[in-house]
């Protein structure tokens, strides 16, 4: 009679055991793609090298390449809540090496801010990185940014803290909010060039402006700040401009009155 017991008992267990792994795998596969929360304006994914064009709702997997035009920019999720917004005239990698969790994005050209969620409270390790730079981060919002063709990069942070590291010739300094650093190809890393002045605080209250402002002017112009229909990124025709008159026997025309002034552009929410 114990013995069935036991037998029933490490059934159970074993029961569990497989379940716990199915569930593992269920939300490791639901891991693996990041989802277009919101976008403006240009943005697409390459795929065999072609760019593909992407909507809000659509996911980008593993190696895959997203690329913003001149007014492209947009936000994209994971499953563990962590975000990630790419500017305008940005190339970035979403996990480049599948094989660990750990590595998010990494940052080719241009502009990138990550918010990384805390799990259940505790630090959700993650990493950024750019052909210069590691950023180790715990649960922090900060801004990436790499800076001219010698691959320079600038690492500012807004919440939280992060570590960062020459991907070159190594060396680590570790930032907190107000703080930022910049990342030389063949230069080590020093402790004088990180600062707790204004400038990375300007450098993100200049980001949300200039999304703002980009919103706005697209807004005001009509134009919904979604992307196009999904399908490959093509020229496409262009509304040809042409001069319409009109004209009339006799009789004098009073002049169009102005137009109005457009209204001023909301106001960021602070940072």
């Amino acid at each position: 009679m114990w013995r069935n017991t036991r037998v029933v008992r490490t059934r159970i267990g074993l029961l569990a055991a497989a379940s716990l792994l199915v569930c593992l795998a269920t939300a490791q596969a639901q891991d693996v793609a990041a989802r277009v929360v919101t976008m403006t304006g240009q943005v697409s994914v390459l795929r065999d090298n072609y760019p593909w064009a992407l909507n809000e709702g659509s996911t980008v997997q593993p190696k895959q390449i997203i690329v913003t035009g001149p007014d492209g920019m947009a936000r994209f999720q994971v499953s563990d809540g962590s975000t990630f917004d790419v500017f305008p005239n940005s190339r970035v990698v979403f996990r480049a090496t599948p094989s660990n969790w750990k590595d998010l994005v990494d940052v080719l050209l241009g502009r990138i801010k990550v918010h990384i969620q805390k799990l259940n409270g505790m630090p959700n390790p993650a990493r950024v990185m750019s052909p210069t730079a590691v950023i180790s981060v715990r649960g922090t919002t900060f801004d990436v940014q790499v800076e001219d063709d010698d691959d320079t990069t600038l690492v500012s942070v807004e919440e939280g803290e992060v570590g960062v590291r020459n991907r070159v010739l190594g060396g680590e300094v570790s930032l907190h909010p107000g703080e930022y650093v910049r990342v030389f190809r063949n230069q080590a890393l020093a402790q004088r060039q990180v600062d707790r002045g204004a400038m990375a605080h300007g450098v993100l209250r200049a980001g949300v402006q200039a999304l703002y402002d980009l919103l706005y002017r697209r807004q005001t112009a009509g134009v919904a700040p979604s992307g196009g229909s999904a399908g490959p990124v093509g020229s496409g025709d262009h509304d040809k401009g042409g001069s319409t008159s009109t004209g009339g026997s006799g009789g004098s025309t009073a002049p169009p009155a102005p137009p109005a002034s457009p209204s001023a552009p909301p106001a960021p929410p602070p940072i």
